[in-house]
């Protein structure tokens, strides 16, 4: 069974960010995975937006998910009531709409690891207890 990776902000925009500390670690992890990237919406807007500005912006996004790099395979309209249960138990760390949809990603995708720079990925839990696979510096 193929692993599923689940693409967080971070590694997503230090890959395409040169001037990211993260950079070189970022490509060479990308170097390693094979293709599709699953990923949702919320980190979709969240890389376009750290993007803004830069000489590529967020048409490297857009080219990523065109190419089927990366893929938005997830739906809140169907995940919302355990998307909210996650926010309101992570309320104290604080949990963003984009972390929250990459743990209820792993627990749809069990055989998921989410690509990260996040620290709070070692404080989530997918399936109330369980530890969440991550790729991450």
């Amino acid at each position: 069974m193929k692993q599923s990776i689940l693409l967080d902000t971070g590694p997503l925009v230090a890959f395409l960010n040169r001037r990211d500390k993260f950079h070189k670690w970022a490509v060479a992890q990308w170097g390693q995975i094979s293709p599709p990237m699953l990923t949702c919406e919320a980190v979709v807007s969240e890389a376009c937006f750290l993007l803004t500005g830069t000489a590529f912006g967020s048409d490297s996004v857009m080219q990523l998910i065109q190419r089927k790099i990366i893929a938005t395979s997830f739906g809140l309209d169907e995940n919302i009531q355990p998307v909210r249960k996650l926010l309101a138990k992570y309320r104290s760390v604080p949990m963003a709409l984009a972390d929250a949809c990459l743990v209820r990603m792993s627990e749809l995708h069990q055989n998921g690891s989410v690509f990260t720079l996040d620290s709070d990925f070692t404080l989530y839990r997918k399936n109330g207890r369980r530890i969440i696979p991550t790729i991450m510096p």
